[in-house]
């Protein structure tokens, strides 16, 4: 009788999709279940090393919560590559301008920086409002 350890394959993974309704939830906490959902750590098949998440839509980005005051203290980043060209915005700014990317921040610094976390990072769907175009995929709401 062999003993072994098992470890799933891409394929073993059957895609599910879920919907969730950030409205009124605090963004870390929200960030931390949609990576988790995504990686698949909640799937008892769950390996490490192989896609085995499912894909997330987020619904209503524009009504996520910062506790504290992040609005005005937390920073966000970019750079590109030429001498004294960082831009910097802070988040109350990048919420009225852009709110899908204050999801989408929060849950690419939770995944891993890889291949394997950049092709989890296409599952993650994110729409300021309530409407997406994902209706054929049937997503089940993910209550948190």
């Amino acid at each position: 009788m062999k003993k072994y350890t098992y470890s799933a394959k891409a394929e073993d993974n059957k895609d599910k999709w879920w919907i969730v309704d950030a409205e009124g939830k605090i963004l870390g906490r929200l960030a931390t279940r949609i990576a988790s959902h995504i990686r698949g750590k909640h799937n008892p098949m769950y390996t490490p090393h192989v896609d085995t998440g499912d894909s997330v839509i987020v619904i209503n980005a524009e009504k996520i919560v910062l506790t504290g005051r992040k609005l005005d203290q937390k920073n966000y980043y970019r750079h590109s590559g030429y001498i004294g060209s960082l831009k910097t915005i802070t988040a109350r700014k990048l919420l009225e301008k852009r709110p899908e990317d204050v999801i989408r921040f929060a849950v690419k610094g939770m995944l891993p920086k890889n291949r394997l976390g950049r092709q989890l990072f296409k599952k993650l769907k994110v729409y300021s409002g309530d409407k997406h175009p994902h209706e054929a995929q049937q997503p089940e709401t993910l209550t948190l």
